[in-house]
């Protein structure tokens, strides 16, 4: 698996097609996040614009091979095992990309709460900070799976499928990213920074899900 992963990495660099994403991120988090502002505030926004910059890699890696050379690849390590080294890729990408811009957030933000009185707990910060990359990238990465290819072949349907989707994962109660956002805005109230765990635990069993049925799926239509 690893050389797997590490062939569909080569793709996406070589490709340069990661590079709309990552400007997209880039982009929303400096609209969104700026200097001085509550620090929890800015986590909980540029983690909910990581969401959908994922779903993209994800759509983006799991189509980057041309026919020919998927046939190939998965002819020779499986399909299943061709597809889930693919979403490993974009969920991969998608933490490093959300980590830096979480770091950049922490460094440029003022440290308190929203009224600017009560300090926020470092540590504890950081590891919210943290899990809140990795919910968002994992629900993220899980919408761009169910929108393409295997399970969804028409581009254009693909594309809008895709944004509706990350919107409502987004706002939707229930939804692991919202209570991740929601919890992060809530708590740059009063400075108590909120534990995470249980979106986590979510995000990671709708991304494996996701993953199951396009492994399913990819190894019944190679």
């Amino acid at each position: 698996m690893t050389a797997l992963v590490r062939y569909q990495s080569a793709l996406l660099l070589r490709s340069q097609r990661w590079l709309p994403p990552v400007l997209l991120y880039a982009v929303l988090v400096a609209v969104g996040a700026r200097a001085g502002d509550p620090v929890l505030d800015s986590l909980g926004y540029a983690s909910a614009a990581l969401l959908p910059v994922a779903a993209w890699l994800a759509r983006i890696c799991a189509t980057q091979e041309p026919p020919a050379a998927r046939q190939v690849t998965a002819a020779a390590a499986g399909p299943a095992r061709a597809q889930l080294a693919a979403l490993l890729t974009a969920s991969g990408g998608a933490v490093a990309l959300g980590v830096a811009g979480n770091a950049l957030v922490v460094a440029m933000s003022d440290w308190r709460n929203t009224s600017h009185q009560v300090r926020v707990d470092p540590l504890p910060m950081v590891v919210a900070a943290l899990l809140a990359v990795l919910v968002c990238a994992s629900v993220g990465t899980a919408v761009g799976t169910l929108c393409t290819w295997p399970l969804l072949r028409s581009p254009g349907w693909s594309v809008t499928l895709t944004a509706l989707l990350a919107l409502l994962a987004v706002v939707t109660v229930g939804s692991p990213a919202r209570a991740v956002v929601w919890g992060l805005v809530s708590g740059s109230r009063t400075g108590a920074v909120p534990v995470l765990v249980l979106p986590l635990v979510g995000a990671l069993g709708v991304a494996a899900a996701a993953a199951g049925a396009a492994c399913v799926l990819s190894s019944r239509r190679a």
